[in-house]
This record gives structure tokens, C-alpha cells and sequence, in this order.
């Protein structure tokens, strides 16, 4: 593996230093570094971050190939500044045995776009009704330590309460799709003014807000861990804000969309902007940039969920809910919260690299850029400026809500381990 030398770059935002890679790792940093025998990457002042991670993907294989496979999703993660994501578990068949999450994983390796870390599911077939084999998958290939129903929520407390109980043992961690789904059945948008307005079955904050505190309760009970996938509403904000100050071991998502899309959007009736949880209202979009800014929100996750066209492209009711965003999550994070002056780019590097690399456990991933370190790293030209065009897009599906969109910032190079995976923009 050749050297390579980034010259000039912002770390983390600061001052430009030279970086040197070699041998799949962080040989040095500091000023007016020796090029000699290495690639030179003219970083111009770009913002070097460390390779990001996501830790809610569909990648949608194994069974749903004409959504996205392995390889182009990690080719979108690529080209968004990833080095690390993690797969949900939602395929066809169900990530329910250590035999489907290695499956995942070694397709994983044979990409070299990307380290991908499956999620196994909590319940068998996602059924709500009986744990999966959760140590076996942990022990296997794969060493699995999430577990997520994400697309449905673990709606039986005792469930809920034996799944938090057992990944104990091993240090892993539930996360909880939280939908309570009486409350939500027919539902279409964000209950709301909008809702009303428009005559579709409304989705109540209560309704993801309801399970977060019961599930945090019962973690506490346990003395266990619970992760809380893509909060959107201000009051569970409050709730999870509430359980940290009891020191409940509880930490929370917040996707991108939920950070600047609102229920507004949904008078268009495009079907692009249906998802789960819904987008919801402006005051709770400003909650959720706030409390990812204090920490009470930890991470920032895309809930990358691909779909094929004839799925989105249909009357609302019929419409596949979820939204692409690998390729597009760090600039609507650069616009809703490094523009905004809520964040800094220290800061950005901490919810979508440290802090999700350490809540699932990803070994290299996520580290400091320093000599030593491995060489996971993702350049950014923030002061570019541009509207979103989903035809260039990695991923197999192109059900983005930005197309069109002027967003900042992008993402002109990614490293895995020292070797370049995106140049210039272009995948290698």
C-alpha cells in the first residue's frame, strides 16, 4: 500500500496540517511533511473528519436486491464519507441467525467499500413473539452486539424487558424502533394541524414517545443498555433527557430528514416524504437540533432506507415510507447545525463517528486522527455549494427528498484503512 500525503487539510476544523498514511494507518501529522515516496492530496483547506459511521442502515440484502445490495450501499456509503456502517436487520430472510448476519458481514468484506457491522434482530422473523438467538449471533463471524425489530417496534414489555436482560451478558444493546402500533395504526403523517387539514391518519408524538419511556424504565429496572432509534419528536427529548439525569444507560438518533424536513412538506403529497417516524413539526425539528447539540442526543444516523421507483412513485397511501440519505447526510448536518452555529466540526465528528463507533462497539473505527491511529478517514470541501442530483448516486434507489435542494458541503475523499475509496468525488 502506497503512501499517501493530505496536504494542508483542517483537522477537525482547525488549523491545515499535513497527514501522512501509510501502511493502512496514521503516520504523522504536523506541518510541512516530507512527500517523499507518497501520493499527494492537495486538501486546499478541506475539513478532515474521521470516517464516519452509521449506525442505522438498510442495506436490503439478503432479498430485496432491487432496493440496494451490499455493494452499492457501501458504494453510497462511500461517496457520504462512511467507513463503517451497520446493516439493519429487516431482509428477506430476517437477520434472526448467525447464519444471515454472516452472510451480511462477508459480503461486507468482499465489498472494500466499507466495514459493515450487521444488526441482528431481537425476535424471530421480527414477529414480536419469541427472542432470537441472540448469543449465537453475537458469537459468531459477526460478533454482533446491536440488536434492533427496527421497521417495527418491540412492542411487548416482557419481550423487551428478556432481549435487554440477556445482551447484559455480552455488553450489547437493543435498539428500539419506538411506535407503539395501536396508536398508530392507519396512520399516514404526523398527527398535527397538517394531518387534520389534509384528512390523513395522524401518527401522535405519543405513540413513539410512550415506548421510549417505558423502555428506558425497564432498562433502568435491568441495569442494561437501550439505544433509541431516530427520535423525532421535543418530548422525547425530554424523556430521554429526563432518564440521563437519573443515569439510566440510555443513548438516542436523530436522522438528518427529521433535522430540517418538516409535516409541511406532506401538503405536496409526494410520496418521497413519507416515512417512519414522520416528518414532524418545526417546533420539534428545533428541539431535535438542540438536543443533539447539548449531547442529549448522541448521534446522527441516516436511516438510509432505499426503495425501487414503483414503490415511491405511486399515490400517497400506497407509498413505501423511507427516505435514502448516506450520501447526503453530512451536508443537511452541515447546513442544519455547523451553518447554524449550533455545532462545530469537532462536534460533528463526535455524533457521526466517536460516539457511534463507541455505542456499537466498532473496533478502529471512529478514532482520532493522530499518528497510530488507523487511517479511517473522510475529506470534506465545505465551502462547496450545490443542488442535490440523486442521478449520481451510488445507491440503487433514488428516493431522496433533496433532489433539487441547494446543500452545502461535500465529501471529495473517503480512506478504508489507508486506501482511498472515493477521489475527487469518484468512487475508486
Amino acid at each position: 500500500m502506497s503512501k499517501t500525503l493530505i496536504r494542508g487539510a483542517k483537522v477537525l476544523g482547525g488549523d491545515p496540517q499535513d497527514v501522512l498514511i501509510d501502511g493502512g494507518v496514521v503516520e504523522a501529522v504536523g506541518q510541512d511533511l516530507s512527500a517523499e515516496g507518497a501520493e499527494v492530496v492537495e486538501a486546499g483547506g478541506k475539513v478532515l473528519l474521521p470516517g464516519l459511521v452509521d449506525l442505522h442502515t438498510h442495506l436490503r440484502e439478503p432479498g430485496r436486491e432491487d432496493s440496494e445490495t451490499v455493494l452499492t450501499g457501501t458504494r453510497a456509503a462511500a461517496s457520504g464519507g462512511y467507513t463503517n456502517v451497520f446493516a439493519m436487520a429487516n431482509t428477506f430472510p430476517v437477520a434472526d441467525t448467525a447464519g444471515v448476519v454472516e452472510q451480511v458481514w462477508r459480503l461486507g468484506q468482499e465489498s472494500g467499500y466499507c466495514d459493515v457491522q450487521p444488526i441482528g434482530a431481537v425476535t424471530v422473523g421480527l414477529e414480536g413473539a419469541k427472542l432470537a438467538e441472540l448469543g449465537a449471533m453475537h458469537e459468531s463471524a459477526a460478533g454482533v452486539t446491536v440488536f434492533s425489530d427496527d421497521g417495527k417496534c418491540v412492542h411487548d414489555a416482557v419481550i423487551m424487558r428478556r432481549a435487554l436482560e440477556y445482551v447484559k451478558a455480552f455488553g450489547g444493546v437493543v435498539a428500539q424502533h419506538a411506535q407503539e402500533p395501536r396508536l398508530t395504526e392507519g396512520a399516514q403523517m404526523n398527527e398535527g394541524v397538517v394531518s387534520a387539514e389534509l384528512g390523513l391518519g395522524g401518527w401522535p408524538a405519543v405513540a413513539e414517545e410512550s415506548i421510549i419511556a417505558r423502555d428506558v424504565l425497564l432498562a433502568e429496572h435491568v441495569g442494561s443498555r437501550v439505544h433509541i432509534c431516530h427520535l423525532s419528536t421535543a418530548g422525547s427529548v425530554e424523556i430521554v433527557r429526563w432518564a440521563k439525569s437519573r443515569g439510566i444507560d440510555v443513548t438516542a438518533e436523530v436522522t438528518p430528514h427529521h433535522l430540517l424536513l418538516t409535516d409541511e412538506l406532506v401538503r405536496s403529497y409526494n410520496p418521497v416524504y413519507k416515512v417512519n417516524p414522520p416528518l414532524r413539526t418545526e417546533r420539534d425539528v428545533m428541539a431535535l437540533r438542540e438536543a443533539l447539540a447539548d449531547g442529549t442526543i448522541d448521534i446522527v444516523a441516516t436511516d438510509h432506507a432505499p426503495h425501487p421507483h414503483e414503490d415511491k412513485d405511486c399515490e400517497w397511501a400506497a407509498a413505501a415510507m423511507g427516505m435514502v440519505g448516506l450520501e447526503t447526510a453530512l451536508s443537511v448536518v452541515q447546513a442544519t447545525m455547523v451553518d447554524t452555529g449550533l455545532l462545530d466540526w469537532a462536534g460533528v465528528a463526535d455524533r457521526m463517528s466517536v460516539k457511534p463507533a463507541k455505542i456499537g462497539q466498532a473496533t478502529g473505527h471512529g478514532r482520532p486522527v493522530s499518528a497510530g491511529e488507523p487511517a479511517n478517514l473522510t475529506l470534506v470541501d465545505t465551502e462547496y455549494r450545490g443542488p442535490v442530483d440523486p442521478a449520481g448516486f451510488a445507491s440503487r434507489s433514488r428516493n431522496t427528498p433533496y433532489e433539487g435542494r441547494e446543500l452545502p458541503g461535500r465529501v471529495t475523499h473517503t480512506w478504508l484503512r489507508g486506501k482511498a475509496t472515493l477521489v475527487d468525488g469518484k468512487l475508486t
